[in-house]
């Protein structure tokens, strides 16, 4: 079977290539394709590319030419993603941050603020309460996460790792840990009421956050890319309970704090999530004809 491979750059002075593959449009797969590119040109290996239709209708791994309208002598079209990094390294390296920022800030307080002082009840909760998040999500990624892509463009490291490092990390320690909130301040006092309800609230909402991952991560078998519709605890009400229940860890640091640095972190954290769980509640729908119609994506009964 031929192939024509164009590029969508105008001015590539490698593409467009003829491709002859053994096989025919019914037995020749996506990935097929994406190791004849990378015979041809072995710096465009797999996850560096991206091959679409005509109309910019992406070619899907590890469906035939066949199943996706492509036949003999067809045209596919190849963009180049750049330099790939791992979707598992990526999450270690955002999550690092904050686990890394912490303690350097909380246990080294002359060196940031200038003098020593004790830090009050309400400093110390939040401490182990955000060290213990990142290392709970770094624990996920190793070992509860299962990714539908293998990769992401390298440059995109520096982009994700500045919201973790900066605002969870250097920003919300900073001024969450500085003399204005040590014992004895009255900006630092919290009724046992206030200080143990918030931590009980963000525990609750940790391991709620972790079912929903382990959830998700038994839909999919290990080393394929299999969607199916997810139910059970969160799952009922909304299509991304694990936002959801990440949005109510936060607030209650936010409520335990009352920094503003803490509310900052989590409208620009809660506000992604919304953006990717109306992306996923649509592409949902939109996968699955019998999926719930009663679930929202992200806040149930409301969006």
């Amino acid at each position: 079977m031929k192939l024509v491979i164009a590029s969508r750059n105008p001015k590539s002075a490698k593409f467009p290539i003829t491709l002859e593959l053994n096989g025919t449009p019914g037995t020749i797969r996506t990935s097929d394709v994406n190791k004849a590119i990378q015979q041809k040109f072995p710096v465009y290996y797999p996850d560096r590319q991206r091959l679409t239709t005509e109309d910019k209708k992406p070619l899907h791994v590890e469906k035939s030419l066949q199943e996706q309208g492509i036949e003999e002598n067809a045209t596919i079209y190849f963009k180049d993603l750049g330099a790939q990094i791992g979707w598992r390294t990526v999450f270690l390296i955002e999550y690092f941050g904050p686990i890394l920022i912490h303690p350097i800030v909380y246990y080294l307080p002359k060196l940031f603020y200038g003098s020593s002082f004790v830090h009050s009840r309400m400093q110390t909760a939040t401490f182990y309460m955000v060290v213990a998040h990142f290392i709970k999500r770094e624990l996920e990624t190793l070992f509860v996460h299962r990714f539908s892509h293998g990769t992401m463009p390298f440059r995109n490291v520096f982009k994700n790792s500045a919201h973790y490092w900066l605002l969870s990390g250097i920003n919300l320690a900073y001024w969450v840990y500085g003399p204005w909130f040590a014992q004895g301040r009255n900006a630092a006092v919290r009724s046992d009421v206030w200080l143990y309800g918030c931590v009980a609230v963000w525990a609750w909402a940790e391991l709620s956050n972790l079912m929903t991952h382990i959830t998700l991560r038994n839909l999919r078998p290990p080393g394929t890319r299999v969607r199916a519709i997810p139910y059970g605890y969160g799952f009922d009400l909304v299509s991304c309970p694990n936002y959801f229940f990440e949005f109510i860890g936060w607030s209650a640091v936010c409520f335990l704090t009352t920094s503003w640095s803490a509310f900052l972190f989590n409208i620009v954290a809660t506000g992604q999530m919304y953006i990717w769980a109306v992306k996923k509640h649509k592409n949902y729908r939109k996968e699955f004809r019998e999926y719930p119609r009663n679930r929202t994506a992200m806040f149930p009964f409301i969006a």
